[in-house]
Formats: structure tokens, sequence, C-alpha cells
């Protein structure tokens, strides 16, 4: 019997290239494990109505972690002209399944390390080490929108705040709300996992990244929470910082940075900007982290027009793979399997196109494979 069970999501346009790469060095890494395939992504959503199947639910929830590569998403209203006739005006309605997995499993750490590795050609500094702890189930992502507006709702949220006032002449039918909710439970978790994480590895800072003298309430409410947390981190600074004056300092000095920590929209923005730095979104891995569960994962699209290719870089659904092993408690395997990825890109024989060469998917993920 397999030490661990993985629940191995390919999705579809470039997943399912890059989670092949990653099953080809997992396997010559020698990871004792099950790897239960789960349908996720497009395909079930036309077919089903469902992009993320109850039955994948279940696998799930009994594995010990899951490796998701990518899914393609479009907005509500063009989804639900390209399902399948006899589905369409039946009620359904796309949401992301990676979305529905945070909320569901409670994924409320979104981890996002950004590092330059020595002689990557589309590196800004070579000095970069940058990880974003972005909060990850509440927020402006939360899902809590409408269109049109209840008039339920512009009632209470009329009595409640002067400034809808404004609104009043306006239709209903004319108004979108979006809501940013944030909990004090919330904004402290993802705050003291950046400090555990900061005193973990030696960074002597952690930047929160906010808007408070904007959003007043929620982005106040995080950043008293993240001073609340940063007492009991003797030695190791609070900076803050608007998301704005943010995006300025991580171009012109991103080596000063470290551990960097945000709601979700926001984290999403920095995190984003911070993977350019070192090289784009084909080196930037992520993991969906809960008490008891986590799911990982590039942070690329799906890349339709590339489907199939075996033309796009693998090296970020590769380091997604060294953050479960990390989570897995394999420290060894994960660390020959970042040693290894830095070797590829140090000695430059093997480059995808975006690091201008001409090696396919699987030829990277061999010859990472190699250095093993």
């Amino acid at each position: 019997m397999a030490k661990y069970k993985i629940a191995w999501l390919p999705g579809d346009g470039i997943g399912i290239d890059v989670m092949n790469a990653a099953r080809h060095v997992l396997d010559k890494l020698a990871l004792d494990a099950e790897y239960i395939h789960g349908d996720i992504g497009w395909e079930f959503w036309i077919k089903e109505g469902n992009a993320l199947p109850d039955r994948t639910i279940q696998i799930l929830k009994n594995t010990d972690a899951a490796l998701f590569g990518a899914i393609t998403s479009k907005p509500k209203d063009e989804a639900a002209r390209e399902l399948l006739p006899e589905l369409q005006n039946k009620g359904f309605e796309y949401f992301s399944p990676i979305v529905k997995l945070r909320q569901l499993f409670n994924l409320r750490t979104n981890l996002r390390p950004c590092k330059a590795y020595p002689g990557n050609p589309l590196n800004y500094k070579e000095n970069i080490d940058l990880v974003v702890f972005r909060e990850n189930t509440e927020g402006l992502y939360a899902g809590v929108e409408f269109h049109p507006l209840p008039q339920a709702v512009f009632d209470v949220l009329l009595a409640n705040n002067n400034k809808m006032k404004s609104f009043k002449d306006v239709p209903l039918t004319e108004i979108a709300l979006s809501t940013r909710i944030m909990t004090k439970t919330g904004c402290t978790n993802i705050v003291n996992e950046a400090f555990m994480y900061a005193k973990k590895y030696g960074y002597k800072s952690v930047t929160l990244v906010e808007k408070p003298n904007v959003l007043r309430e929620t982005g106040g409410l995080m950043t008293r929470c993240a001073r609340d947390v940063a007492k009991n981190y003797p030695g190791i600074d609070l900076w803050e910082t608007n998301i704005d004056a943010m995006c300025m300092w991580l171009v012109k000095n991103p080596e000063t940075y470290g551990v960097l920590v945000a709601e979700n929209m926001f984290g999403d923005i920095i995190s984003d900007l911070a993977a350019q730095l070192v090289g784009g979104l084909g080196f930037a891995s992520s993991g969906n982290i809960g008490d008891n569960y986590a799911v990982f994962e590039p942070t690329h699209g799906s890349a339709p027009k590339y489907a199939g290719m075996n033309k796009v870089n693998p090296l970020a659904m590769l380091l997604a793979a060294k953050l479960m092993l990390d989570y897995l408690g394999e420290k060894d395997k994960a660390d020959r399997l970042e040693s290894a990825v830095a070797a590829v890109i140090k000695e430059g024989q093997t480059r995808t196109y975006d690091m201008g060469g001409k090696n396919t998917t699987m030829e990277m993920a061999e010859a990472v494979a190699c250095k093993l």
C-alpha cells in the first residue's frame, strides 16, 4: 500500500501537458504515492454543468493532498452559452473550481514563492527571493456579488451608509455590487502564517500590502490585526505599504523585500507582479493550504492555444510539486527537486520557448529528472 494518496487533477489546456511532466519527475524521485485521477475543468462544465463534479470532491476527501494543473475559465454569460443544448437555461451557473476548492476545504493560506534562480535569462534581478502570503477565502474573491442589486440589499445599505444616497436614483438593474468581506480571524491567521514563515526561514521583515487610507474598514481591520500579530515576533519588522506603492517598489527594489502578506485580491495582484520579476508565470508555483488539506498548482492559466503542443514551461508545475513534497514532510525529496530545477536553469542547455529556447515541455522535465 502506497504511503500517500495524491489527488491528480490535470484539468484542461496546458494543465494536462505540465502534469504529465510532473508525473515523469515524481516517478524519478520514487515518491511512494498512489495518484488518483479526478475530473475537473471546462469539459465537465460543458457536458455536466459542473466544472468540479461531486465525485472529484469525494476523491479529495480521501487523499492526503492534491496536485492541480490548470483549467479554462470564462465569464458567466459566455460560459452559459457553451453548455450542451440540453443543459441550456436549466439554472446551471459557472463558478471557478479552484475558488470552490479553496472555500470548501478552507484552504485559507495561499503560499506563492518567487525566487530568481541564477542563470535564468528572464530574471529582472538575480537576488530576488520573495514569498507572498495571500488570504485565500475572503475579501473580494469570496463571491458575494449581486447584479441586478436586490431592493432589500439596497434598502439595508441605504439605511446604514449615507454614501448610498448618491445611487438612489440609479435603476437597480444598472447596479452591480461586489462585497469585500474580511474577518478578524481570517486577517490574523494569514498574517500569523507569514510571520511564522519569516521566523522559520530567517527573513527580517514582513510587509503588509493593503489600502487602509481608502478601504478604511476592511483595510483598517487587516492593519490592526497585523500590528497585533507582530507583537509576538520580536526581531521581525512589520512594514506597511499601500498596494499601488508596493507595485512600484517591487519593480524598483524587489531585493529589499522578503515575505509579503495581503488579502485575497491584493495578494493575487502582487504575486503575479513578483512572478514576472523572476521570469514569468512559467516559474510561479503556489500552495493552497488549510489545516487538514492542501492543493498545489502553478499559477499560470490553461493557455488553450498551446494545449497538447508539449511546448510550455513545466517548471512552475515542478516547483508546485516541490511545495507538495514539503507539505508531506518529504524534505529531502523537495530539496533534491528544487536543486535539480536550479541546476537545469543555471546550465541553460535546456530551455522552453519562453526562455528563448526550443525544447519541449517533456524535454525540460527529462532534464530535471536526469539531475535527480
